[in-house]
C-alpha cells in the first residue's frame, strides 16, 4: 500500500505512448519501483491489455539470468508476438551488462514504450544518453516529501504525532521507514541502506576506491550537509584527524569522492549563482543530503536549531517540485536559494525562528544588496505573519505543505551567460 506519487506521475504521463525514453532515477528504496507499478495501474486502467506489458526487476532473482545485453534482448522478443505497442519496464537496469544496447534495439525495432530505473546516475545519464542521445527524458526520484510522509501515515492507519515534523527532520522520507516501530529499527534500516549503496553501487563498480578513505569522506560531507566548505577544507580536515589511514588524501581524491556521491544520489551538489553579476560561478560550495535521515546517521549531534537541517528540506522541496536552485552571492554576503522555474525566479532566505530584532535583521537584511525586484521570502517556523519591507515571511510547515506558495518575476538572463556548469 503507498500514496500515488502525484509530484512526479503527472510529469511522467506526458510521456507514456511517447517515443522517448523514459528514465527514473534516484536513491535506492526511494520509491522507484513503486512508481513503474502505478504507471502500469495507470495503463490497464487506460484498457492496455496486461499481455502488452513487459515488466522486469532485475534486483528479483527469477530475472537475474538475465544479465547480459542479449539475453535481455532474446527474453524481450519472446514476450512481443504482435504488431499492437508493448510497454517495456526495466527496473534496476544497471545489473545487465551493456543494457543500452537492448535498449537501442528496442527502440529501433519494436513498437514499444520504454521506462527504466536506475540507482546510479553515470549509468543511465551517461552510457544510455551516449548511446541515444536526445532520445531520453529523465525523472529524478526522492524519498517521500514531508507531506508525501503524512499522506502515508494517514493511509496506513496511523497515528501524527505532534512533533512528526521534527521526527521528518531527523529520520527523513524514506517509506519503508515508516512501517518500523521505534527509533532503533529506523536507525539499523538507514545504516543498510547507507553501507548497501556504498558497496553495490560504488565500491563494486569503483576498484579504484579506498573503501575506509571514501566512508570517512562520505560521513564528513554528509554530517555537514548544507554547509559551506571546499575540497581544500576536507582534505585538511581528515589530514589532522587522529588517524593514519586518512593521511595523505588529496584535493583530487576529494574532488572524485564527491562526485562519486552524487552519481549515487547520497548529495545534490549546489552551485553558487553571482546575484549581482548575473552569473553562475565555477566554485561549487554546498552540499545538501538527498535524505536528511542520511545525514542523522552520520552525526553524533542533532540540532534542530541548526537551520542546516531547514535548508536541507526546503532544497529538497524546491527540486522535487522542479525548480533549479542555487546559493546566492551578494557582494556582502549570501541569501540562501535562488529558485527559479519556468524562466522566473525568486531568492529564498531559511531561518529556525526569528526570535528577537537581531535573528529578523540579519534574515530579512540578506535581502538588502539586492537590487533585482524579484519576489523574496523568509522562511521559518514562526507562526505569526513578519513579513515587511515588501519581502514575504512564510511558515516552512505551510509550505511543505502546499498551503502557501512561492510567487515568481520573469529571469531575464540569457543563456549564453547562464550556464550550467
Amino acid at each position: 500500500m503507498l500514496i500515488k506519487r502525484e509530484l512526479y506521475l503527472p510529469r511522467i504521463r506526458e510521456y507514456y505512448d511517447a517515443d522517448l525514453i523514459k528514465v527514473l532515477t534516484g536513491i535506492r528504496r526511494a520509491g522507484k519501483s513503486k512508481i513503474l507499478e502505478q504507471i502500469i495501474d495507470e495503463l490497464k486502467e487506460r484498457g492496455i491489455n496486461e499481455a502488452q506489458i513487459v515488466f522486469i526487476n532485475f534486483e528479483d532473482l527469477d530475472f537475474q539470468y538475465l544479465n547480459t545485453a542479449n539475453k535481455l534482448n532474446e527474453y524481450v522478443k519472446s514476450k512481443i508476438i504482435d504488431d499492437r505497442k508493448y510497454y517495456l519496464f526495466f527496473d534496476e537496469i544497471q545489473h545487465v551488462k551493456d543494457f543500452e544496447k537492448a535498449i537501442a534495439s528496442f527502440k529501433a525495432t519494436k513498437n514499444c514504450s520504454i521506462f527504466v530505473t536506475g540507482s546510479n546516475s553515470k549509468l543511465l545519464s551517461g552510457e544510455l544518453a551516449t548511446l541515444l542521445v536526445g532520445r531520453t527524458v529523465e525523472f529524478k526520484i526522492f524519498p517521500f516529501t514531508y507531506k508525501e510522509a503524512l499522506d502515508y501515515l494517514q493511509l496506513l492507519g496511523k497515528e501524527v504525532r505532534a512533533d512528526f515534523f521534527f521526527d521528518y527532520l531527523k529520520w527523513g522520507g524514506f517509506p519503508q521507514r515508516f512501517n518500523l516501530v521505534n527509533e532503533s529499527a529506523v536507525k539499523q534500516y538507514l545504516d543498510s541502506i547507507y553501507n548497501g549503496i556504498i558497496s553495490k553501487d560504488i565500491l563494486i563498480r569503483n576498484t579504484e576506491i579506498i573503501e575506509h578513505k571514501f566512508k570517512s569522506v562520505c560521513s564528513y560531507v554528509l554530517a555537514n550537509a548544507g554547509k559551506e566548505f571546499s575540497a581544500a577544507k576536507i582534505a585538511d580536515y581528515m589530514n589532522t584527524v587522529d588517524d593514519r589511514n586518512l593521511i595523505g588524501i588529496e584535493k583530487k581524491t576529494i574532488y572524485a569522492y564527491l562526485d562519486k556521491m552524487e552519481k549515487a544520489y547520497f548529495i545534490s551538489r549546489v552551485k553558487r549563482f553571482n546575484i549581482n553579476g548575473k552569473e553562475v560561478l565555477k566554485t561549487i560550495e554546498k552540499q545538501y543530503a538527498v535524505d536528511l535521515g542520511l545525514r542523522t546517521i552520520n552525526t553524533n549531534l542533532i540540532n534542530f536549531g541548526d537551520a542546516f537541517f531547514l535548508e536541507n528540506i526546503v532544497y529538497n522541496e524546491l527540486i522535487v517540485r522542479g525548480y533549479d536552485v542555487f546559493t546566492g552571492k551578494t557582494y556582502k554576503g549570501e541569501v540562501d536559494f535562488v529558485a527559479i522555474k519556468n524562466g522566473k525566479k525568486c531568492f529564498i532566505q531559511v531561518a529556525y525562528y526569528l526570535l528577537d530584532r537581531a535573528t529578523i535583521e540579519r534574515e530579512f537584511g540578506a535581502f538588502s544588496p539586492i537590487k533585482d525586484a524579484s519576489p523574496k521570502f523568509v522562511l521559518s517556523l514562526d507562526q505569526i505573519d513578519l513579513s515587511q519591507k515588501g519581502i514575504t515571511h512564510l511558515n516552512i510547515v505551510d509550505f511543505l505543505l502546499g498551503k502557501v506558495d512561492l510567487s515568481l518575476s520573469w529571469f531575464s538572463l540569457t543563456q549564453k551567460n547562464f550556464e550550467f556548469v
